[in-house]
């Protein structure tokens, strides 16, 4: 959902001693649906080592895959497990957590909307959700998919911990997320500064049903995923991943790696409580299809594109590859081998990164199974970051 952790592990958790990480040896690509080559290059061969070098390391994921796409060849690079008592590789089709990358989803889905004229950019909180605080009435569509609306991050609050920790595996409706922002005060004047926010995009979502009379996941699955052919997404409000797509591709369960033996958290708390700012469940398949898709305009118009696509300083949580600079719902990412756009996510058990070339032909997906940031532990986010930039250049 951020770059923090949401959630100090609780002593009522549940979770048997896992008896250490069951590590597959060296780094292996491997083809799914689509076609694909593993390529190769000096770039690729660095992104493998890279990626074994990662999962060795203490506190390091237990496992970590790479899908990258090329025109029409897709293939994914794996270290590591997917599953630490089954010692199962992480496969293309295993359900996983996708954090803040969620935020890029809520961009698609009312930015769809704007495309047909169901709303604006320039539409106010007070138009479309009149009950919310009059501090944040004057804040715009475009203020919140761009975080400049100067609402503060529920997460930030002691009233969301506290009740976070008391209900873990239920979570309060989407609206009632909104009034732990307890002084709601804006933080500074709507578009004058940039502030990532979790608040911003349970705002969005909001908007979207008021705006089409229908249930935000319902526009998701209408306007994001059928278009973009996904069919192994969701946003689920309960704490269970889907049952996997078959029992060659696992599910990539994610852990707390700051003890030892890992932690499984995988269905630590409900995905209600992050819902359009970090609640979405796919597969590296599925998340390469969208952030392609997503990134290459297939979802809008050219005028709200154009929009989506001005960008200002401003960095995803945690930060991308390269200088970070912050659009509508998207991220744009200069790095050594060319700019990328996306979006990055963590939560716990999960670290995720998107991103795909403005016309969509290349793509990447990188994603570990753990939380790991530039607070919780700086060394290893750092080999992170590094991947991220291999893995671009590699589907150079």
């Amino acid at each position: 959902m951020t770059s923090r952790t949401l959630v100090r592990r609780p002593s009522t958790v549940a979770a048997s001693a896992l008896a250490g990480l069951a590590l597959l040896a060296g780094c292996t690509p491997i083809t799914f649906p689509g076609g694909g080559h593993g390529g190769g290059g000096s770039a690729d061969v660095a992104l493998r080592q890279a990626m074994n070098d990662l999962v060795g390391k203490p506190g390091g994921p237990p496992g970590i895959l790479v899908a990258i796409g090329r025109g029409p060849h897709v293939s994914l690079r794996t270290a590591g497990v997917a599953d630490t008592v089954t010692g199962a590789r992480p496969a293309a089709q295993g359900h996983m957590r996708m954090a803040s990358v969620a935020k890029a989803f809520s961009g698609a889905a009312a930015l769809s909307l704007v495309s047909r004229g169901t709303l604006r950019l320039s539409d106010t909180i007070a138009k479309w959700l009149p009950h919310l605080p009059k501090a944040w009435a004057g804040v715009t569509l475009a203020n919140l998919l761009g975080h400049t609306s100067g609402i503060p991050d529920l997460i930030r609050f002691k009233a969301f911990s506290d009740a976070l920790q008391a209900s873990l595996q239920t979570a309060p409706a989407p609206r009632v997320l909104l009034s732990y922002v307890n002084p709601p005060a804006l933080a500074f004047v709507p578009g004058s500064s940039y502030a990532y926010s979790n608040s911003d995009n349970i705002v969005v979502g909001l908007m979207v049903e008021a705006a089409t009379h229908r249930r935000y996941e319902r526009v998701l699955a209408t306007n994001v995923y059928a278009p973009l052919h996904l069919t192994q997404t969701s946003l689920p409000r309960g704490s269970a991943l889907p049952e996997p797509v078959r029992s060659t591709a696992p599910n990539l369960r994610g852990y707390d790696t700051s003890v030892a033996p890992a932690l499984d958290v995988t269905s630590l708390f409900a995905a209600g409580w992050s819902w359009a700012a970090g609640g979405v469940v796919s597969t590296p398949a599925d998340a390469l299809r969208f952030v392609r898709g997503y990134v290459s305009g297939r979802l809008v118009g050219p005028a709200t594109r154009a929009a989506q696509f001005t960008f200002r300083p401003g960095s995803s949580e945690p930060p991308g590859p390269g200088a970070n600079s912050a659009g509508l719902a998207l991220f744009k990412y200069d790095t050594s081998c060319g700019t990328v756009y996306g979006h990055t996510g963590n939560t716990p058990g999960y670290t995720q990164f998107v991103a795909a070339t403005r016309d969509g032909r290349q793509g990447v997906v990188v994603s570990i199974n753990a939380q790991i940031t530039p607070a919780s532990n700086p060394p290893l986010f750092a080999k992170l970051r590094h991947i991220y930039e291999l893995a671009v250049c590699a589907a150079d």
